[in-house]
């Protein structure tokens, strides 16, 4: 078998530091976070030390279905078809072993290379668990080169909450239920669903104690009105969660606080700032049109992926799940609803 179980977490992350589209999600890290929240991690590694997939399995009881999930993964050069062929067979395999439903896969591949998939009999995934596409920002340049690249709008607001007094400092764990709070009222305005606080104390708090995440929260007169989190792992940075109040966003504290992200990254030797989330299609309809235009005032580059697929192995397990199980759930919403 090429592939093997590894269970030393030092040996897994320093491993995959080193490999192409590596990524946070398939840290040891992210593994044992999602264990607390119903979910098996395995981590996988090949002889040569050439490919990972931190592969996480889910059970919904009482059928005992099975689902398959390598989350932002398998990390290997996608250029190697040889090394394709016996890493995605053999993690096909291990679905067969497990009775599971389907697998699903969704690297960080550019979207030409879609191919790679199609042609080994994965499917394009209505279900996408992750962001599609993304915004990248390149962090080798200098940071007058980087502020230079700011679109002249977003420098003028960077300078203006300078101006107006809001400064920016560094989080640490006591300030998590102030993150979530301005997370909650974020969620509240722009109208989408959060978990519950202890998920994101969960997933911010043991991030932040193994040194992979580093929370900034911006203040205007010492009073919080602003926060994000970035996550970082070998050479690259990721914005994963933005939070802000309804108080003072005439003073650009959001601008400022990706500027500062910008700098401390660059400063801890990420060569790349990854924004985390881009609309599936440049256009002016898509609701994820007013993100993109904030990402690209910071400089940056819409980055188009192949986004999830599904390799099946009950094809009516499959349906079952992806068709009819929602269905019923959406019927028994409304139903709910009606009473």
């Amino acid at each position: 078998m090429t592939l093997q179980l590894i269970t030393d977490s030092t040996q897994w992350n320093t491993t995959l530091a080193t490999l192409p589209y590596r990524h946070i999600l398939q840290t040891w890290d992210w593994g044992q976070f999602k264990s607390r929240w119903g979910w098996i991690p395995r981590y996988f590694l090949n002889e040569e030390r050439t490919a990972a997939a931190l592969l996480l399995r889910r059970t919904f009881s009482p059928l005992k279905l099975n689902i398959l999930y390598v989350p932002k993964g398998p990390a290997l050069d996608y250029g190697d078809a040889a090394l394709v062929d016996r890493v995605l067979g053999e993690l096909i395999a291990i679905a067969r072993r497990d009775h599971a439903l389907f697998i699903k896969i969704d690297p960080d591949l550019p979207q030409p290379d879609r191919a790679i998939l199609l042609d080994r009999g994965w499917r394009a995934s209505a279900e996408q668990i992750q962001f599609r596409n993304t915004m990248l920002i390149d962090l080798t340049r200098s940071e007058d080169e980087l502020l230079a690249a700011l679109k002249p709008k977003t420098r003028y607001n960077v300078r203006l909450a300078q101006k107006k007094g809001v400064t920016v400092r560094s989080g640490e764990l006591s300030d998590l239920e102030l993150l979530y709070r301005l997370y909650a009222d974020t969620a509240q305005r722009d109208g989408f669903i959060i978990r519950p606080i202890a998920y994101y104390r969960d997933a911010w708090g043991s991030f932040i104690r193994s040194g992979l995440a580093h929370p900034l929260i911006a203040l205007v007169d010492q009073e919080p009105v602003a926060g994000l989190i970035l996550f970082h792992f070998a050479d690259r940075a990721w914005y994963m969660y933005g939070m802000s109040s309804n108080l003072q966003r005439e003073k650009m504290p959001n601008h400022l606080l990706q500027w500062e992200a910008m700098r401390w990254a660059k400063s801890q030797g990420c060569a790349v700032y990854d924004l985390w989330g881009a609309p599936d299609e440049l256009n002016e309809t898509d609701a994820m049109w007013g993100v993109y235009k904030f990402k690209e005032g910071l400089g940056a580059e819409f980055a188009p992926h192949v986004g999830a697929y599904d390799f099946v192995i009950s094809p009516l397990g499959y349906w079952l799940y992806t068709q009819a199980m929602p269905r019923i759930l959406n019927a028994m919403r409304r139903r709910h609803r009606a009473l």
